[in-house]
């Protein structure tokens, strides 16, 4: 992630006419906008969509950035409300793709080893389809994104008491949700 000054020379250039800056701090965070999206919607169309949404904002709206946050947490509140908006709008129970943060290398693992690995990953995202939105959003932002408490309730605008509780019954449903399917 690069730093607040950098982020605020690029998005002042921008708005004083420099249209590379906005493609410079876009490329530092594009990655990261991705694949927030894609962890919600839980596959690449739809994250492409999220992405493009998410940067037609940030192009109209950068001119409003009041420079008191960092650009990324703006930057990410952007993203996860239209992650949850697009969810709601195409009202969409996907998967959250774990193949990413899964990355298995042959390292001579038997093919009975890994299509178990396989269905038991298959079997974890089936059960995080089950959260409810802003359960699995707290649960990706802390688990996958490695967001604090207080980062995930600047980004959200919700309280961390809120956060927590949210992140709080995701895990404890998995959890159970996992039990019972012996995972």
């Amino acid at each position: 992630m690069a730093d607040n000054s950098q982020d605020f020379e690029l998005i002042k250039n921008f708005l004083d006419g420099d249209e590379s800056s906005f493609n410079r701090l876009i490329r530092i965070y594009q990655d990261k906008i991705y694949w927030h999206a894609r962890r919600m919607a839980g596959n690449h169309l739809d994250a492409d969509e999220i992405v493009q949404e998410v940067l037609i904002v940030i192009y109209n709206k950068l001119h409003t950035f009041k420079f008191e946050s960092s650009f990324y947490s703006w930057l990410y509140r952007i993203t996860a409300t239209r992650s949850i908006n697009y969810l709601k709008k195409r009202n969409l129970k996907k998967l959250i793709s774990l193949d990413d943060l899964i990355k298995r290398k042959d390292d001579g693992v038997s093919v009975a080893s890994k299509i178990e690995g396989t269905e038991r990953i298959s079997m974890i995202e089936q059960k995080l389809q089950g959260l409810p939105v802003k359960q699995r959003e707290a649960f990706i932002m802390r688990s996958f994104n490695d967001l604090s408490y207080e980062e995930i309730s600047e980004i959200t605008g919700k309280s961390v008491g809120t956060i927590k509780a949210n992140y709080f019954h995701a895990v404890n449903k998995l959890k159970e949700l996992l039990r019972n399917e012996k995972v």
